[in-house]
């Protein structure tokens, strides 16, 4: 319903008529990622950040293996959230199984930043410079040909947005990377969680699919935009610590509303790419976004952004097809 929902949907199935995203690259900051036939043939070598070995739960700090061994911890069954999240992303579509991406011709860049018991916040800044093609010690940098256009982070936690974390934010968006963020499922103000309240970033919140606010959004003057993230069937693994073999479930949370954002970037700059337009700058997607989106046909008391983002139109927008004025359903 999330891509199709004609009062809900972001509407990709129809942008997908004018781009798929082919070239651009999408970094998933997350738990990594487990092998998955409707993934691994878009998927591009990423790296394990997570420094602490018992977090990590791999037997080793961070290195070039951002596979997800499983984030299972205190009687917890593992969530195999970064394999969900990628799915959204840039699942493999038209190959007759599974689900398909918001971006399907888009390459995931898995990026490991939480494991058992969560990550840290300078794990996760290290990661946000890494992938948009920054310099980290100790890692090798990312050539310009392959650091990520967008970055999403399906993550956050309690407080306001650090110095550690701005920085990384504000270095990768100097580098041209638009960053999506989660705002977080607490069902409060999202300028009490970080990453979602720093600047520069497209803070999103989730709908259901009747275009209301999921009860457990966080909103507020934060919000950028809404996505769906209510029943969102992505891929998954069947494993309940380790991991077993692939499969696919459905989840909630704002986590499953970003990467239809980040998607929808990576939609909108493949089609700029494909018209040898130049890419836009993170400022000027977020604002595409916004300009694009509709409004919501069901009640969000707090605060939902600009609206449900319209992947058709922001596409249009991207090629040159006219202003944006959301708010018309056609």
């Amino acid at each position: 319903w999330g891509f199709s929902s004609p009062t809900a949907g972001i509407r990709a199935n129809t942008a997908w008529d004018l781009a798929t995203g082919s070239a651009i690259i999408v970094a998933v900051l997350d738990t990594g990622q487990t092998s998955h036939s409707d993934l691994n043939a878009n998927t591009v070598a990423g790296y394990d950040f997570i420094t602490s070995t018992t977090v990590a739960g791999d037997g080793n700090g961070r290195d070039s293996d951002p596979s997800d061994p499983g984030d299972f911890s205190g009687g917890q069954n593992s969530s195999w959230h970064g394999t969900h999240v990628a799915g959204t992303v840039a699942a493999r579509t038209n190959n007759g199984v599974g689900v398909a991406g918001t971006a399907f011709n888009a390459k995931i860049m898995p990026v490991r930043v939480l494991g058992r018991g969560g990550g840290s916040t300078s794990d996760i800044a290290d990661a946000i410079t890494w992938a948009s093609g920054g310099t980290v010690s100790g890692v090798p940098t990312l050539s310009a040909s392959q650091k990520a256009h967008v970055i999403n982070m399906s993550l956050g936690g309690s407080g306001s947005c650090g110095t550690t974390t701005q920085n990384a934010i504000n270095g990768a968006v100097s580098r041209g990377t638009t960053v999506v963020v989660a705002a977080g499922n607490s069902n409060a103000n999202v300028s009490g969680f970080t990453p979602a309240s720093c600047n520069n970033v497209i803070a999103v919140a989730s709908i259901t699919s009747s275009g209301a606010r999921s009860s457990f959004s966080n909103y507020g003057a934060l919000i950028d935009v809404s996505a769906p993230g209510s029943n969102i069937l992505s891929t998954l693994n069947s494993g309940t610590t380790t991991p077993g073999s692939e499969s696919y479930a459905s989840y909630n949370g704002t986590s499953m509303a970003a990467p239809h954002v980040a998607g929808t970037v990576a939609l909108v700059q493949s089609r700029r790419l494909a018209l040898g337009l130049p890419l836009y700058t993170p400022a000027q997607v977020e604002q595409l976004l916004k300009d694009t989106a509709y409004p919501l046909p069901g009640a969000c008391s707090g605060g939902c952004g600009a609206g449900i983002i319209d992947a058709r139109r922001a596409v249009e927008v991207a090629g040159g097809g006219g202003g944006g004025g959301g708010g018309t359903q056609t």
